[in-house]
């Protein structure tokens, strides 16, 4: 939803930083994966550490799609290597929070932080096979940015049980919103009426021509 709606808002603001930037995008998102990867040893044994190098984690996964935009440097590998390490970063951050709720002997928490996890891995399945058959599915309530804000707030402040709840909800609730978008824009040309239609459409201008 964050990134629907703003996109890339912060190109332009940020543009005299990340020209002065000599390393690579992928320094930088490696980067940000270190960073996210010190976050989940943190959580267990100090949540709000935890949520700062989150934070951190986060400001170097937005940085390098910034400096690869504004310095030309956008690669279909770099897409590759960021997206796979935003896969790993989730799976370490949810399984830091599943072991901070063990060691609470919060069986809820333990249990929702596993849902959670694999909510936020079937979001983005399915936004990756809909783009595989040539769908942009970059809709639902729950992206990214917004998750990884939520979990920051919640290992600060210290409602991290409620943010879980949330987290689990809406992340599976974005997965169907995903799902039925692409039910809706494929429903059309799955349609055998449709096909025939557009075939007799196509035969008609082919007889005026």
């Amino acid at each position: 939803m964050i990134s629907a709606k703003l996109g890339h808002f912060l190109d332009k603001p940020l543009a005299p930083l990340a020209k002065r930037i000599p390393v690579s995008p992928n320094f930088l998102t490696i980067a940000g994966f270190l960073i996210t990867a010190a976050a989940a040893v943190v959580i267990p044994l100090n949540p709000t550490g935890g949520g700062i190098l989150i934070l951190a984690g986060g400001f170097f996964d937005m940085l390098d799609g910034i400096v690869a935009r504004t310095n030309g440097k956008s690669t279909r590998f770099g897409a590759l290597l960021d997206s796979t390490l935003d896969r790993y970063s989730d799976s370490f951050i949810f399984i830091a929070i599943a072991w901070y709720f063990f060691y609470k002997n919060n069986l809820a928490g333990v249990m929702l932080s596993i849902g959670s996890l694999v909510g936020a891995l079937v979001i983005s399945y399915v936004r990756a096979r809909a783009e595989g058959i040539g769908i942009r599915c970059a809709v639902g309530l729950m992206e990214r940015p917004e998750r990884v804000v939520l979990l920051a707030f919640g290992c600060i402040t210290g409602w991290l049980f409620p943010v879980i709840v949330l987290l689990f909800f809406l992340s599976h609730i974005t997965a169907v919103q995903r799902i039925l978008y692409v039910y809706k824009m494929t429903r059309h040309s799955n349609n055998p009426q449709s096909r025939y239609k557009d075939t007799a459409s196509n035969t008609k201008s082919i007889n005026r021509l």
